[in-house]
Order: C-alpha cells, then sequence, then structure tokens
C-alpha cells in the first residue's frame, strides 16, 4: 500500500477546518438518536445501566478496530503502537473512554437529557482553558471567550424547553466531571500527537477502553440478548461513528489550535436536537425559529473564535 501524503498548511486551511470539525459533529450529534434506535433493537431498557455500558464498549472496541484499519490505509503499512507511546495510549483511553462514558451513563440515569447535553457543551471552555493556563499552548484571549460565550447561548437557548435547575452530584455533578474528562483527553490528545500517529493513539485506546467498559458492564450483570440484523448494523454505524470522527478530530487538533477545533465542538447538541427530531419523530422542535436563532449563535460563536 502506498502511504498518503497530509499537507500541514492543507489541515490549516479554513474550509478544511470547518468541513473536517462540521463532518464530526454531524457525526456524533447523529450519535444521540442512533444510541437510541440501537438500545430499542438491542432490547436495553433505559434502567439497565450496566447493558448500557456493555453495549458501549462493544461500540468502542469496534471502532478501535476500524480506526486502526483507517489509519493503515492512510499510512500504506499496519499501524502498531510506537515505542514509548504505551502509558500514552492507556491514559487517554481511561480519560476520553472510560471515565468520560461511566461518569455520563451515571450521570444521565439522574439528570435529563436536556441538561447533561448543555453541560457536555462546557467541554469546549474546559478544553481552551486547560490548554491555555496550564498547559500553555495557546493564548486564551477575550476575542476566543466571547466566541465560546456566544456559542454555549445557542446551546442552551435550544435546550431551554423543559429545563430547570436542580443540581445533584450523582446526577449533573457526574456529567460535569464526564465533560472535564473529554475536555482533558482533547489536550493531551493533541499533546501526544506531536510526536505520535492521532489515528493510532484513537484506534488503541478506543480498544483499551471498550474492552474494560465491556468487562465493567459484563461483571455490573449486563447482557445482550437480543441479537438482530438491524441491530448489528446500527452498532457498526455508531462504531464507524467513533473511528471516523475522533480519529479526523485528533489530525485536526495535530495541525491547529484547541480553540480552533474545540469551538465546534458546540454544533453536537444543535445537530443532536434536528437528528433527533427527524429520526425518533419528536416533532418540529428541530424546525422552529428557536431553534433557527441557536444555529445563527453557535455558528457566531464558531466564527468569533476562527476570525
Amino acid at each position: 500500500m502506498k502511504k498518503i501524503e497530509i499537507n500541514d498548511k492543507w489541515m490549516q486551511k479554513t474550509s478544511v477546518v470547518w468541513f473536517g470539525a462540521m463532518l464530526c459533529c454531524l457525526l456524533w450529534g447523529s450519535a444521540f438518536p442512533c444510541i437510541k434506535i440501537g438500545y430499542g433493537l438491542w432490547n436495553i431498557e433505559s434502567a439497565d445501566t450496566s447493558a448500557q455500558i456493555l453495549f458501549a464498549g462493544m461500540r468502542f472496541v469496534l471502532a478501535g478496530i476500524l480506526a486502526v484499519i483507517f489509519g493503515s490505509l492512510l499510512e500504506g503499512k499496519f499501524i502498531k503502537p510506537e515505542k514509548g507511546c504505551a502509558g500514552k495510549i492507556v491514559w487517554l483511553a481511561m480519560l476520553q473512554t472510560v471515565i468520560q462514558y461511566l461518569f455520563f451513563y451515571i450521570g444521565l440515569a439522574h439528570t435529563s437529557g436536556v441538561k447533561a447535553s448543555i453541560i457536555e457543551a462546557v467541554n469546549v471552555f474546559v478544553a481552551i482553558i486547560v490548554s491555555g493556563f496550564i498547559f500553555h499552548q495557546e493564548n486564551v484571549t477575550a476575542k476566543k471567550m466571547l466566541g465560546c460565550l456566544v456559542g454555549f447561548a445557542g446551546v442552551v437557548l435550544i435546550n431551554m424547553n423543559g429545563m430547570n435547575f436542580q443540581m445533584s452530584l450523582s446526577g449533573e455533578g457526574a456529567i460535569f466531571l464526564s465533560t472535564v474528562a473529554y475536555a482533558f483527553s482533547s489536550v493531551f490528545l493533541k499533546r501526544y500527537s506531536a510526536k505520535h500517529n492521532p489515528v493510532m493513539l484513537s484506534g488503541y485506546q478506543f480498544i483499551f477502553g471498550g474492552m474494560i467498559l465491556s468487562a465493567a458492564g459484563f461483571v455490573m450483570g449486563g447482557r445482550l440478548s437480543t441479537v438482530s440484523t438491524e441491530g448489528v448494523l446500527m452498532l457498526i454505524y455508531l462504531a464507524l461513528v467513533s473511528a471516523v470522527a475522533y480519529s479526523l478530530w485528533g489530525m485536526l487538533l495535530k495541525y491547529n489550535p484547541i480553540s480552533r477545533v474545540a469551538v465546534f465542538g458546540f454544533m453536537n447538541p444543535v445537530f443532536g436536537v434536528i437528528l433527533s427530531a427527524w429520526l425518533l419523530r419528536e416533532g418540529a422542535q428541530a424546525l422552529g425559529p428557536v431553534s433557527l436563532v441557536s444555529l445563527v449563535l453557535v455558528c457566531a460563536g464558531i466564527y468569533i473564535v476562527n476570525k
């Protein structure tokens, strides 16, 4: 196989960053309704956290295998963990896959999806603050923070229906810890990508983290008893979402400042609401003026940070 060369300047072009990041967010946004559809196909109850964790673990193991295949095609040879990166893969797996999703499922069982999506959007702020003030990977300017606030306003607006302000450590607190873990994983992925292939890092951290989640879900009593062609196809799609989106996201982070890429994360809940309304037939929520204003605010925030 011939290696596909990736040009640094090409990966930094505005059109490439916008298209690549938007594609990632569209894929991640589609995961919200598709996970719910997958639960139905696999006969997983909404309160069966152990089966949900087992399902997530299977998804991520498969995602890791697909990412390794994808990365091997790009490199023109089979990619394997490079010397000195085993510990980095384990650390990424714990942050990105294990800690994030364990806390996410725990929190989601004790709070609403509306508040979860808003709290999840805070990862953009956390990633920029951590990269700027702790790791000094970029300058945190007033313009960047203004863009984040404008984008966050769009996320809050599209989720205001049914919102309440009750908080609990096991609910909103767990979702916030999940968000912090994801933000730190983005920072470390950029840091490690300076010396290692980001697709390789993504693939093997998914495999390792997915195995831990699968084992945890099984030990907790999770079982997947209903197997169907449609369910397997949905599992494969969700694995592709993780493999393609996270690998592409890692490549964008490698060649661009974190703030320039992370701010697109505000599009995840917007796409999630729109696709949920379409795929889950949840009414005309995504077609109203509020959703349009939310989309404008999110895009304005992204433009301010990238200008």
